[in-house]
Parts: C-alpha cells; sequence; structure tokens
C-alpha cells in the first residue's frame, strides 16, 4: 500500500480513526468545554478505585489507607496541571506532547508502550469486576464473564469521540446515582459506622500511623498517575481559548484534567469504608469486602428488597465497566497505532489494536489478575510515574522556568531528533531505579519508598539533563518551512487550511511541514509513514 492510499484510507473514515497520528483540527472540535470535560470525567466511572481503597486500606488499616490515598492525590494533581493544559491548548495527545517535551520522535515509542500497559491493566480489573457481577447476580462463570465483558465494549469503541461521548455525558448521571445513594443511606442509617471505619487498623492490627505503611498505600494509589493520559485524549477536543469563554474552558481544564483525581481519591475511600462495613456488620471476610459489586450489593440491601438490589448491584457495575472500558480500548488502540506507525512506516488502522488490546487484557482476566491486583499496580506504578512527571517536568521547569525546551510542542517528524536524552534518560534511570528499591537492591527499609524514589528522579533529571546537554536535542529545525504562522491571535493553533502533496487531502496549518523535496507542505501523516524519507527534512 503506497503513502496516498495509506492517508486517503485514514481521511475516508476519520470519524472512525479519531486523528491517531494527529493534531485534533478546529473543524472537527465541535463541543463546548462542558461537554468536553463531562466526556473525560465519564471515563473514570471504574470500580477499580473501590477495590483498590479496599486493598490497601484492609492491609493497612484506615489512617494509613487515608495518608497514602492523599499524598497519591496530591502528586497526581500536582503533576496532571501542566500535561492537561498543553492538551487542551494545543490539541494533542500525550504522546504527541511527550515526543516534544524531552523524549523525541522515536523515544517516546517507550511511554507510549508504559501508556498501552496501563489501558490493558485497568481494561482487565474493571472486565474482571464486571464478570465477578455477572457470576453474582446471573450466574454466568467467571471465563464467560471475562469474554463478555471485553466483547461488550469493540462496537461502541469503532466510531471513535463521536459516539463515546454522547456514552460518557448520557449515562454519568445514572451512575452517579447508583453510586451515591447507597453510601448516603449507610451514613444516614448508620452513624456509628463511620468511627468503626476510623478505628480500623486492618490485618496488621497496628493502631496509630506508619510512614513506610502509608508509602505502600501510595505506591497503589499512584498506579492511576497514567489517568491523566486517558482524560488527555478527550481534553485534545476542547474548543480554542478566547477571551468569550476563558473562563468555562480554565474551569473545564481544570476540573477533567488534573480534578478527576479529587474524585478517584474519593472512590478510594468510599471503598475502604463500604469494606469496613462489611467486615464489621455484615461479617463477610476480605476476600469478598474489596470487590465493588459485593459491596454495593450489601449496601442495597439495606435499601430494598433483594432481587431489586441484586438488579441495581449488576446495573451499576455493568455501566461503570462499560464507561471506563470504553475509553481503555480506545486510548489504547491510540497508543498501539503511535508506535506500530513510527516503527513500520505502516498505519494499518486505529481498528486492529482495539482488538489487539482487547485481546491482551482477555488473557489478563482469564490468569485471574484480580487476585494479585496490589502487587501488578505497586510494581506498574513505578514505570507510569516516571513517565508523567518526568513529561510535567519539562514542560513546567524546562519549557516554562529555564527555557531550554521550546514552549510550543512539536510532535513532527523531521523536525524532532530521535531520541532526547533529557526524557528518555529520565524515564530510564527514575524507572529503573525505582524497580531496583521496589524489589529490595537498596534494602528493605528503603522498599516502600520505591514511588517517591521515582518522583524525585523524574522531576529532578529533567533540567539537570537539559542542562546539562543545553536543549540542543529538542529541535532538529526550528523551521517547519511553511510561511503561514502556527497560531491565531489568541494563541491557538491555526485553522488556516493547506493541502498535502502527497495524498491530496486538506489539513490545518499545524499538521504540515514543507517538504525536503522543496515541492510543497506534506501532512504529518504522510511524514509519518513516508518510509523513503524522501519528504523527511
Amino acid at each position: 500500500m503506497t503513502v496516498t492510499e495509506q492517508v486517503e484510507r485514514g481521511n475516508a473514515g476519520e470519524t472512525l480513526e479519531d486523528f491517531t497520528l494527529r493534531f485534533a483540527p478546529r473543524s472537527y472540535r465541535r463541543w463546548g468545554p462542558g461537554v468536553v470535560a463531562t466526556s473525560a470525567l465519564g471515563g473514570i466511572a471504574y470500580l477499580a478505585d473501590f477495590a483498590i481503597g479496599a486493598n490497601i486500606g484492609i492491609q493497612h488499616g484506615t489512617a494509613n489507607a487515608l495518608g497514602g490515598i492523599a499524598l497519591a492525590a496530591l502528586i497526581i494533581f500536582v503533576t496532571g496541571v501542566p500535561l492537561a493544559i498543553y492538551a487542551a491548548r494545543y490539541n494533542l495527545d500525550l504522546d504527541l506532547i511527550t515526543r516534544g517535551s524531552g523524549f523525541g520522535y522515536y523515544g517516546s515509542i517507550l511511554t507510549n508502550l508504559i501508556f498501552a500497559s496501563f489501558t490493558f491493566i485497568f481494561f482487565a480489573l474493571e472486565g474482571s469486576i464486571m464478570a465477578q457481577g455477572l457470576q453474582l447476580g446471573l450466574g454466568i462463570p467467571l471465563w464467560l464473564g471475562y469474554l463478555v465483558s471485553s466483547v461488550l465494549v469493540i462496537p461502541l469503541v469503532v466510531y471513535g469521540m463521536r459516539v463515546l461521548s454522547k456514552l460518557q455525558f448520557w449515562t454519568t448521571p445514572l451512575w452517579l446515582v447508583l453510586m451515591g445513594a447507597p453510601l448516603a443511606y449507610l451514613l444516614l442509617a448508620h452513624p456509628g459506622s463511620v468511627s468503626s471505619f476510623m478505628d480500623y487498623q486492618g490485618e496488621s492490627g497496628r493502631s496509630g500511623t506508619s510512614l513506610s505503611a502509608m508509602m505502600l498505600a501510595a505506591g497503589v494509589c499512584l498506579s492511576l498517575i497514567a489517568q491523566i493520559a486517558e482524560n488527555i485524549d478527550y481534553l485534545r477536543f476542547m474548543p480554542p481559548k478566547t477571551p468569550d469563554n476563558a473562563r468555562r474552558w480554565w474551569s473545564a481544564v481544570l476540573l477533567a484534567g488534573p480534578g478527576w483525581v479529587v474524585f478517584g481519591a474519593a472512590k478510594q475511600v468510599i471503598g475502604l469504608f463500604l469494606a469496613v462495613y462489611l467486615l464489621s456488620s455484615a461479617g463477610a471476610g476480605a476476600t469478598v469486602a474489596n470487590e465493588p459489586v459485593h459491596q454495593f450489593l450489601v449496601a442495597y440491601r439495606e435499601m430494598m428488597p433483594g432481587w431489586l438490589a441484586m438488579t441495581l448491584a449488576v446495573v451499576l457495575v455493568v455501566v461503570s465497566q462499560i464507561k471506563i472500558n470504553v475509553t481503555n480500548a480506545y486510548s489504547g488502540s491510540l497508543a498501539w497505532t503511535n508506535s506500530f506507525t513510527r516503527i513500520t512506516k505502516h498505519y494499518p488502522g486505529r481498528l486492529v489494536f482495539v482488538f489487539v488490546n482487547v485481546g491482551i487484557a482477555l488473557v489478563l482476566m482469564e490468569g485471574n489478575m484480580f487476585t494479585f491486583l496490589n502487587d501488578i499496580l505497586s510494581f506498574y506504578a513505578n514505570l507510569g510515574i516516571a513517565w508523567i512527571v518526568a513529561v510535567a517536568s519539562d514542560i513546567a521547569i524546562n519549557k516554562w522556568l529555564l527555557g531550554l525546551s521550546p514552549r510550543v510542542p512539536e510532535y513532527r517528524r523531521g523536525l524532532l531528533y530521535a531520541v532526547n536524552p533529557v526524557g528518555f534518560g529520565a524515564v530510564v534511570l527514575a524507572g529503573g531505579l525505582s524497580i531496583a528499591t521496589y524489589f529490595g537492591a537498596l534494602g528493605e527499609t528503603l522498599k516502600p519508598f520505591s514511588p517517591l524514589v521515582a518522583v524525585v528522579l523524574a522531576a529532578v533529571l529533567p533540567p539537570a539533563i537539559a542542562v546539562a546537554t543545553r536543549g540542543r536535542y529538542y529541535l532538529k529545525h526550528g523551521d517547519d518551512g511553511i510561511l503561514l504562522p502556527m497560531l491565531d491571535e489568541h494563541g491557538n493553533p491555526s485553522a488556516a487550511e493547506i493541502d498535502c502533496i502527497v495524498c491530496a487531502q486538506v489539513f490545518e496549518r499545524p499538521d504540515l511541514v514543507a517538504s525536503a523535496t522543496g515541492a510543497g507542505p506534506v501532512c504529518s501523516l504522510c511524514l509519518a509513514t513516508d518510509s523513503s524519507g524522501v519528504h523527511v527534512r
């Protein structure tokens, strides 16, 4: 297949592809800030937070779990701010931002694989929770429930942002009622459950707080740090920021960007509260108390007949799983496609990798990953932290404080070096040392602090390496060879349209680079699939 045929194939069904390798053009971004924010937040309806909160609380006690949740939430919020702003301002997904924020054109493939891993790990986790609900409510065997939960989301993911935005928008009110009503009832009907919750010491039985226990709890919670990348897959469709919509624009970006962790932390606390209630009042065992379907089933039974409680518990699980796993499958397909196309110079389309991502998740589910959830998340957290913190550090420090990194993010092939040691080196060093710490290479005393090792190194190394290299590995060329300005009068990506000389399609100004042949402008997708390199500057 020629470059032209590949690009025409992609553009013929652009609503299916959702600008996989490109920035999101203004002509496609027709949603208001509120709709985009609601769609992004709809993706955090997952029930994994309830299981995470329950697991760390059962293991370390309420006080240590709350401290770990708060610490993780603070780190996730602070690092999410610059990423969300850049995604919404320049309409790029996190992979495209990462390329120009210290990693280089091929260097960011490493972080793409980290993100793809996040999507299939959490797809498998949510699918496992749904299968538990189907088994409890309908008697469906777990292996079949895993298959159903995987296949169910594929038709919804096919049509990309247009369908996903509607799905998230219209199902969010139902989800909020199903989640909030039983919690409110328990608090009103059993006020003593709050004191039982606060006094719970966990399996360790230790009273008071422990810094190492808090850090272990925070490490599990920090595995969710890469969630900002999924929210960004929606935030990149924000409308241009203008004086007329600036207030709504900022509110939407901060709420649906770093603000997601406020809701996530609240769900973790609720999950722990429900688990403690099951253990102390309902006589449940720890192996059941950490399963969200059982948590909500017990709460619903306090309010209504058993048959209705079972029905609503299953509905909550199914709605939650669909809301998050369409996002996991969608974002994972973007990450795999980006990496595959850069490596092979071939563009197979995003839909191929929807099946790849769902298939990997199904294998994890059938392997019963839910039983060793904490171990998986604690290990993954080291890599996720290194990536997100390194990019946030480059944006906040190297771009804005030191001026060593170009302020406007660059992602187009030919303008970037293959690998930039600033971010790539930071992730390798920070991730590698934190994983070594996690496995006890630096001693048992430091083992619980592996997430903190990743945070500190990933924050410090990008400016240190940038200063050492004097920022020389960010851009190969400072000029893309096109005379029209990149940004409009408000600092938004220009909406000026230009024809690509290779595929003869029309693209907006930020998506093109002058061909090295001098024949005219070439779009970023044609550059990505140019195996001969004839157009690459």
